[in-house]
């Protein structure tokens, strides 16, 4: 169900503030959006992922692993941002640090898709800040999609003949595995492979 309230309400915005939910709140060219908390599943996903991203892949790579991270459009902050799940930046993208936020779009983009969310919808945002990748990974089935900018918008790359769909910008290779896991690996490196959430 989504609402419209034409100005926060004090109680509203002190209620989330208290309960730490604002900060997933997001603002939409002005206008604000507030998701309800992720629920653990999305949580234990995203840390995992995060965990990995940052151990296994960036420690050789030295790209950064972000999560929770404002992406602004350039010149905007802070009334057009989004939070993707998890962010990927090469060192060519470092400058768009800005520490409260990213001033323009990292190299990818990582949203867990729980139900109800508003992850696709954030795909044209993402292109208009020239984001590269955009991985959109269901929480509850763990199938994986990874989206390639195209022009200002993107094409949703198709699974190899193996049944793993790559990333081109990381190398990452995923899949949805057995027992309602993500599989994850680093392309032709077994010793990598890993079946996310491990616990």
């Amino acid at each position: 169900m989504k609402a419209l309230m034409p100005v926060i309400l004090p109680a509203v915005a002190a209620g989330r503030k208290s309960t730490g939910a604002d900060k997933w709140d997001e603002m939409w060219d002005g206008v604000l959006h507030m998701p309800p908390m992720p629920n653990r599943y999305h949580q234990d996903l995203e840390w995992e992922l995060h965990t990995y991203l940052r151990q296994v892949w960036a420690s050789r790579c030295g790209w950064r692993v972000h999560h929770g991270i404002n992406v602004a459009s350039p010149g905007n902050w802070p009334n057009d941002y989004r939070i993707p799940d998890i962010v990927l930046l090469s060192p060519e993208r470092f400058s768009i640090d800005r520490i409260e936020y990213f001033e323009g779009g990292p190299n990818v983009a990582i949203e867990i898709h729980s139900p109800g969310d508003e992850a696709y919808e954030k795909l044209e945002f993402y292109a208009a800040v020239n984001v590269q990748e955009v991985w959109i990974i269901d929480r509850d089935t763990r199938v994986p999609e990874v989206y390639l900018s195209r022009d200002k918008s993107y094409e949703r790359l198709k699974l190899s003949a193996t049944g793993w769909l790559e990333s081109p910008a990381t190398g990452i290779e995923m899949k949805a595995g057995d027992a309602n896991k993500l599989d994850i690996r680093i392309r032709g490196e077994e010793a990598t492979m890993r079946h996310l959430p491990e616990q």
